[in-house]
């Protein structure tokens, strides 16, 4: 539960819901949110995309016209949305639903968007068009390995930290060593912004085998509502940052050629799984975080006691 949760000068508050993909997180927020008579903002770093839907497993319509949400078929996937975006998009419109609530409700499992949200992010320094636009098309020649050892090369203390394995992290960080000499690590303080509202950050768990169970089925449901045929009419923008994501890659791969349907399929239930981990191991970093299970809530006023 977040320091500020004590503070009684601050009247208004948001209830921050978290957790791995497929365990219900959506479903609960809306039970919170309706108690308390107010709106969602999403922190889902693909549900805001318009043209993706079964495969970034967005609210139905039924549960969108329940609860206004935010962040929702927000954006395109043209668009360049990052957490510096969302930070700000998301403070405005928890300003908006404080005009007229004293709650507000998030919920998704991005953790750098909710990382934001709560505590901030470093302002990093404006790239010059040209330095971007030289990585990018040198890495689209060169591949994963040119852009690795350039990364070592020009920035060896990012290299050591950072995520090796994502180009557009390992692109950042070339980018800002080249346009200020400076590793982007020097850029990146850890010093917590101080919010004007109260925030309480839930987070929901369940037995692993139930969870990587919902995660199965989830991905058999996605096939049965037409998710090759929303990823077929993808596939011309499959290059795009926003499409680099599980359930649109590995059916990609299939649509190419590369792999059988079953394959890709039971890569979707794998590579979500492995998601589903690495989503847990970064929320239970944050002590902040109040666990329960995701049947435990009995009254949603608890959640801010």
């Amino acid at each position: 539960m977040s320091t500020d949760i004590a503070d009684s000068k601050k009247a208004k508050t948001c209830i921050v819901i978290v957790g791995p993909t497929a365990i219900g997180k959506t479903s609960f927020a809306i039970q919170v949110a309706r108690h308390f008579a107010t709106e969602i903002i999403s922190s889902d770093s693909r549900q805001c995309f318009k043209e993706l839907n079964i495969g970034v497993a967005k609210p139905s319509m039924e549960e969108l016209q329940m609860v206004k949400h935010h962040f929702i078929n927000s954006h395109s996937i043209h668009d360049t949305v990052n957490a510096g975006v969302f930070e700000q998009y998301a403070l405005q419109k928890a300003g908006e639903i404080f005009k007229t609530n004293d709650v507000a409700v998030m919920v998704g499992g991005t953790g750098l968007y909710v990382k934001s949200f709560c505590y901030g992010i470093d302002e990093l320094p404006v790239i010059s068009d040209e330095i971007r636009e030289n990585i990018i098309a040198e890495y689209e020649f060169e591949g994963m390995e040119w852009l690795q050892k350039e990364v070592e090369k020009n920035d060896p203390l990012y290299f050591a930290k950072g995520e090796i394995k994502n180009p557009q992290r390992l692109m950042r960080a070339l980018e800002v060593k080249l346009s200020t000499g400076k590793s982007i690590i020097e850029f990146q303080t850890q010093e917590k912004k101080k919010r004007d509202f109260n925030i309480i950050q839930i987070g929901l768990e369940m037995p692993r085998e139930d969870l990587y169970q919902r995660i199965n089925d989830r991905v058999d449901t996605m096939m049965q509502q037409g998710l090759l045929e929303e990823v077929r009419g993808l596939v011309k923008y499959k290059a795009l940052n926003a499409l680099q994501t599980v359930g649109y890659r590995e059916l990609f791969e299939h649509l190419s050629g590369d792999i059988s349907l079953a394959t890709a399929v039971d890569s979707i239930k794998t590579n979500t799984r492995q998601y589903a981990k690495r989503q847990m191991t970064w929320f239970k970093k944050d002590k902040m975080i109040r666990w329960i299970g995701v049947d435990d809530l009995k009254n949603p006023n608890d959640l801010i006691i």
